[in-house]
């Protein structure tokens, strides 16, 4: 039920939790912070000092005392933390995957090596060092530093997720997708997120009654609502509204010095990589420039033929043990084919392990669900482990599929989708894959194709080999430690 700033004469349970301890959430993040740059001073320090240990005991290097040696970790040092500082290392407010600081932890302190010796070359000429201590202890210091980073992301985030150093969020929009940004918030508290309410921006969306957070007013509220509530940042959830309507909002909440994030609609998500052109002097905007084209694609197939035939061979008597087990699971053939969507819209026959009864599909198709009736015992376990997929190496090896891509559709839905989802087909412009950007970030099976079609659009626009490697990677760990989110 909707709330107006009258009507509430005592804050909320979400206030409450805020107005006890006030002013904790600046010291709180500047202590995440703080102890984050400790953190990396130790690991370099440390990691040099250990490159140092394991070198003398190393007969074949004549070295002297640690002190004599300091310049180096010390320039190392200066030179890491301004790039930290310029690359936003330090502006860890929000929950970033490991594997993904891992690769700018590794690049960095590459950066830093190579600026390290260069500055020691040019400012230091008579320092002596052993070229073999730099590249021990750059090496020691991205293993030090990594481990140590997922220690205090580990920290930070069940602080957070107790409400120490958490964000005061206002949240505009009480529709579908507002209700989906509150679901993210209440699903993942380690986001640092306290919710203090909704606004219903009126703006045609469909309230929804079973909001898990007050409804307290309509956008004339909200420099009020800011004010009354102590409120951190606003998310404003509402894609569909035009740009001058989000003008508007963006300005009521400009006037309290908030944060300000907007749920971006599929424009903005085409767009986020716009850049300057001409044509005979006239000025152009380029909203789509093609990631994957010309020797890129050479290079992505090559790696399609070399994993997925390596894959086929490490993994054959594993895919025959499965093979044997569904036999005597359950009666019907061992594999499933069934037709597909792929490149430029082409159907093809996807091949997978069967994991549901022979008989499922009798009635039509239809999604799985969690507890789907047709799933056999053995198919359940192989669904929740990705191992039913195992079959489509050879889709892969065939060229038909890519190991990364949008997973590919059925016809019968592509044709619903395409009607009431923009750029939905623009997904079909590369090859469907084993594997995606939005699989790993959870939007698998029944989730919202919006959404998921949302993720295909961004890994097209701003594919690349790095990108490719990473969502395999997270792929392959999701799959061994079972963490798979909507996989049954």
């Amino acid at each position: 039920m909707q709330q107006s700033i009258s009507d509430r004469s005592t804050p909320n349970k979400y206030v409450m939790r805020r107005s006890s301890r006030p002013g904790v959430l600046k010291r709180a993040q500047a202590l995440f912070m703080l102890a984050l740059v400790i953190v990396d001073l130790g690991s370099i320090w440390l990691a040099f000092w250990s490159a140092y240990t394991l070198l003398r005991r190393n007969p074949e290097f004549l070295i002297g005392d640690f002190s004599e040696f300091l310049l180096l970790p010390g320039m190392y040092t200066a030179v890491l933390v301004v790039i930290y500082f310029s690359q936003h290392m330090y502006q860890r407010r929000r929950p970033v995957t490991h594997l993904d600081e891992l690769f700018k932890i590794i690049i960095y302190n590459t950066l830093t090596m190579l600026f390290t010796v260069a500055l020691l070359t040019l400012l230091a000429r008579d320092f002596q060092y052993h070229r073999a201590f730099v590249l021990l202890g750059a090496g020691l210091t991205i293993i030090y530093d990594a481990f140590g980073r997922v220690v205090h992301a580990q920290l930070q985030w069940l602080a957070q997720a107790r409400g120490i150093g958490d964000d005061r969020v206002l949240l505009i929009g009480a529709g579908e997708i507002g209700q989906m940004l509150l679901q993210k918030i209440t699903m993942h508290p380690k986001l640092g997120y306290q919710v203090v309410g909704v606004v219903d921006a009126g703006k045609g969306e469909r309230p929804l009654q079973e909001l898990d957070a007050p409804l307290l007013g309509s956008l004339v509220d909200v420099p009020a609502l800011i004010d009354r509530y102590g409120v951190d940042e606003v998310i404003i959830g509402l894609p569909e509204s035009s740009h001058q309507d989000l003008v508007n909002i963006i300005s009521l909440c400009e006037r309290e010095k908030v944060g300000i994030r907007v749920f971006p609609d599929v424009f903005q998500i085409m767009a986020s990589e716009v850049t300057i052109g001409d044509l005979g002097g006239l000025p152009l905007l380029t909203i789509r420039d093609v990631a994957l084209q010309g020797w890129k694609l050479a290079v992505k197939r090559g790696m399609d033929i070399v994993f997925s035939a390596v894959g086929l061979v490490i993994l054959s008597p594993f895919m025959l043990l499965t093979a044997l087990l569904i036999k005597l699971d359950s009666p019907g053939p061992v594999f499933y084919s069934q037709e597909r969507m792929g490149l430029d819209a082409r159907p093809f026959k996807i091949i997978k392990f069967r994991s549901m009864r022979h008989d499922a599909e009798t009635d039509g198709p239809g999604w799985t669900t969690p507890d789907d009736p047709r799933k056999t015992k053995l198919g359940a376990f192989m669904r929740r482990f990705n191992i039913d997929e195992l079959p489509q190496l050879v889709n892969v090896l065939v060229g038909d599929m890519s190991l990364v891509g949008p997973r590919p559709e059925r016809p019968v839905y592509v044709e619903q989708f395409r009607q009431i989802i923009p750029r939905y087909m623009d997904r079909h412009r590369e090859k469907a894959g084993l594997t995606g950007w939005a699989q790993v970030n959870g939007l698998r099976g029944d989730t919202s194709i919006v959404e998921r079609t949302k993720y295909d659009l961004w890994y097209i626009e701003n594919w690349s080999i790095g990108l490719d490697i990473m969502i395999l990677i997270r792929t392959i760990l999701q799959t061994i430690f079972g963490t798979n989110r909507n996989a049954y």
